[in-house]
């Protein structure tokens, strides 16, 4: 195996495969390199087909295993037995906790991109635009106007399904045709429309082909809602199904899995970064790789780490690190807070499938007129949910036989709708992540320490969350309502980002307005890391956007070395 390339990009996730395609297919001999092992399209989905019969334990891991993964069984349904080898090992992969920290990791290639809740919005020059209005964190070096033309690239590439709304808050995309509602998420968006001239109900815009438009071998959503096992029809996106393959294809990748980077090698008489060096993770054996150009895509505390343990005479506290910035402003998206209840009516009613998406309510709050304008809060939040039928009918254990019960349950159960609060987060250098070189790990590398909370803002913001989910259920006749505020801690929304963010100075921020570190212009961040301020809307699309855009603008200045 050759140790020089032209580019390198760390991490085969979301960002990470999509630098590989795009570097590429621009001509660049590109290595590869990720620290899980190695996980084929197809091949290497273990539960893909099976049913919950199949499972031990009705799907649920057993005490003995659970121990191994305390912390990424903390959102509920990360370590389900379908889907739980996705997740690390907690002994094997420790960190540590100041404050209460989810941090949900899938070491494998393809990473999170096969995990994911492939959720695609656009974020608009409301959110752009944020920081430098209310004066929280920094101002993105970038607009919408920048970003706008890579989301079409990008779009165009991976299929999202949606519904074109014309939005200022949340721009609208190239869909393929939107998923379909059900009768009372129907019945709810009817009531909205009368009841509210601020909100509307969608379906969700997400990452999954439906349609007729051809996606290099990829077919369309089976419906079949088995989707964290890893999609054998490559209906939704992956880094495994999709830009990974068409890296491939050029012939210009070579993937090298069990490869953990932990440091960028940088040259103070060049003024660059020339290399990486990696452990092997299965014999621990050192190697460096040189490269031209390299993309840190390992995920925002992994690639983070990684800047902060490349430390040389100029960089004594991380590469790029100038401003101090590197590790803070951790930003996540808080949830668990809304409502739920039970609507009647319907009861003839049912719907075909396992549709793999939900609704969505787009922000109304704040959006920059005296009208939305909330005093107690800044940003805003939208909602995810849908309605369902509770399964088959509960029955008392002394009607358990006989015809009765044959009947009984053949019957669905009553509809119910829940709506749940996705939330911005505003960026706050008091919320980081640390390395201790106290506590390392198998690899005799530092391991993390995270130091973060929700704070002020957001604890006001759950409120109007918990409240306005219930008044537009109440509005549109449903029962028995419920609320509930459950913050948890951040990492839950599996949306960290913000530590090496973007920025317009050198002294207040890490990377530039193409990702590059300010100082260090050979290498670029477009991970999580990267994000200036966090949105309400699921990121995933953006951190490809940014990339391919990132990829383009490296391919250019190699080609003009």
């Amino acid at each position: 195996m050759r140790d020089s390339y032209d580019a390198i990009v760390i991490g085969t996730g979301i960002s990470g495969g999509w630098a590989a395609k795009e570097l590429c297919k621009n001509g660049l001999k590109t290595l590869v390199l990720e620290r899980g092992p190695m996980v084929r399209h197809i091949e290497d989905y273990p539960t893909m087909h099976k049913d919950p019969w199949d499972f031990e334990l009705r799907g649920n891991i057993s005490v003995k295993d659970k121990e191994t993964q305390q912390k990424q069984s903390r959102t509920g349904y990360t370590t389900r037995a379908e889907h739980r080898h996705w997740f690390v090992n907690d002994l094997k992969h420790p960190y540590n906790e100041t404050k209460r920290f989810d941090w949900m990791r899938g070491y494998h290639v393809g990473g999170r991109s096969i995990t994911w809740g492939r959720q695609s919005y656009r974020l608009s020059d409301l959110d752009f635009e944020a920081n430098k209005k209310d004066g929280h964190g920094v101002d993105w070096p970038i607009r919408y106007k920048d970003i706008s033309p890579w989301y079409d690239y990008v779009e165009s590439y991976i299929g999202v399904s949606g519904e074109k709304l014309g939005l200022p808050q949340l721009p609208d995309g190239i869909f393929s045709p939107p998923m379909q509602l059900n009768c009372v998420e129907e019945h709810l968006k009817n009531s909205l429309s009368e009841n509210f001239d601020d909100r509307l109900l969608t379906i969700g815009r997400i990452a999954h082909i439906t349609g007729t438009k051809s996606h290099d071998g990829r077919s369309n959503c089976q419906f079949r809602n088995r989707c964290m096992r890893g999609c054998p029809f490559g209906a939704y996106f992956s880094s495994n199904s999709s830009t990974l393959p068409a890296a491939e294809l050029t012939g210009n990748m070579t993937l090298r899995p069990n490869s953990i980077v932990h440091e960028i090698i940088y040259d103070q008489d060049l003024k660059k970064a020339t290399g990486v060096k990696v452990i092997d993770t299965e014999t621990k054996e050192s190697m460096v790789f040189n490269a031209s150009i390299i993309f840190c895509c390992a995920s925002s505390m992994a690639s983070t780490s990684i800047l902060l343990q490349s430390k040389s005479d100029r960089f004594p506290n991380g590469l790029g690190n100038d401003s101090g910035e590197l590790g803070h402003n951790i930003m996540d998206h808080h949830l668990g807070a809304g409502a739920s209840g039970r609507f009647d009516g319907f009861n003839d009613k049912y719907y075909k499938g396992r549709r793999p998406n939900g609704i969505y309510i787009p922000r109304f709050r704040n959006l920059g007129d005296d009208k939305t304008h909330k005093k107690d809060f800044l940003r805003g939040y939208g909602y995810q949910g849908g309605a369902g039928r509770n399964g088959i009918s509960e029955h008392v254990a002394e009607l358990a036989y006989g015809a009765e019960f044959k009947e009984k349950i053949l019957e669905p159960g009553e509809w119910r709708m829940g709506l749940g609060g996705f939330g911005e987060c505003l960026p706050n250098h008091d919320n980081k992540m640390t390395l201790d070189y106290n506590k390392l790990d198998d690899w005799g590398l530092p391991t993390i320490t995270f130091d973060a909370e929700w704070k002020e803002n957001e604890l006001k913001m759950r409120k109007d969350m918990v409240l306005q989910a219930a008044v537009m259920l109440e509005k549109a006749g449903f029962k028995d309502i419920k609320t509930f505020d459950n913050p948890d801690a951040p990492g839950i929304g599996i949306h960290e980002m913000g530590t090496a963010r973007m920025g317009r100075n050198p002294k207040t921020s890490i990377l530039n307005k193409h990702n590059q570190i300010h100082k260090v212009s050979n290498v670029y961040v477009t991970d999580g890391s990267c994000m200036t301020s966090s949105g309400c809307q699921n990121p995933s699309l953006t951190y490809m956007a940014l990339t391919a855009r990132a990829a383009n603008h490296a391919a250019k200045q190699f080609k003009n070395m």
